[in-house]
């Protein structure tokens, strides 16, 4: 038959190897969660440059100045075409 005499040190002995161990475990917890919060804090960042970009494209497209600046390279564009004609027309 089994003796409990047995059973009071295996007790006596397991009960701070658990301590140890769920500590252990709760420390690794709380480092992942730090972690996790840190790339969450990094990505935020990273959505909130990525956001003041767009909004600074969004304000340059609505912008007038960007209907002139488009005008004005256009107008770039046909003075370069009609600069090319120009020599051709002279020799016919």
């Amino acid at each position: 038959m089994f003796n409990f005499a047995y059973l009071i040190p295996m007790m006596a002995l397991a009960i701070p190897i658990f301590a140890i161990w769920s500590k252990h475990q709760r420390r690794m917890a709380e480092l992942q969660v730090q972690a996790t919060a840190e790339k969450a804090a990094q990505y935020a960042s990273h959505s909130r440059e990525l956001e003041e970009r767009v909004r600074v494209l969004e304000r340059i497209i609505t912008d007038q100045g960007y209907d002139t600046a488009l005008q004005i390279e256009a107008l770039r564009d046909q003075r370069e075409v009609e600069s090319q004609r120009e020599p051709n027309e002279t020799r016919q």
